[in-house]
């Protein structure tokens, strides 16, 4: 099954409509202290065990640094316990803050 990805920009359009979505950072404890673009933050590691943590009414859209984790983690959770509202950031924060935050810091 392929994983959903979402672009940045269409990220950035959900928020200004208003669209209802949760944004999900899975990054370490010391990227996050570094960069963050949510307050929900569950590191990939605890992920799987914290699945019921993961708002299943509205697209969750999960990042990372750069993609891979996120998406790793989106396929995990669709495999094993079959979330169908995830997406994963495509390029992570650091695609985010290339397009909307250049002078941020990317942890």
């Amino acid at each position: 099954m392929p994983v959903p990805v979402i672009s940045p920009q269409q990220v950035h359009q959900w928020k200004v409509d208003g669209k209802d979505f949760a944004f999900l950072d899975i990054r370490e404890i010391h990227e996050v202290t570094v960069s963050r673009l949510t307050e929900f933050h569950i590191p990939m590691a605890s992920c799987l065990s914290r699945r019921d943590e993961i708002p299943r009414d509205i697209p969750v859209v999960i990042y990372c640094r750069a993609g891979g984790r996120s998406a790793a983690t989106v396929s995990a959770l669709m495999t094993k316990y079959g979330l169908t509202n995830l997406y994963s950031l495509d390029g992570g924060i650091t695609a985010w803050c290339a397009v909307f935050s250049p002078d941020q810091e990317v942890g």
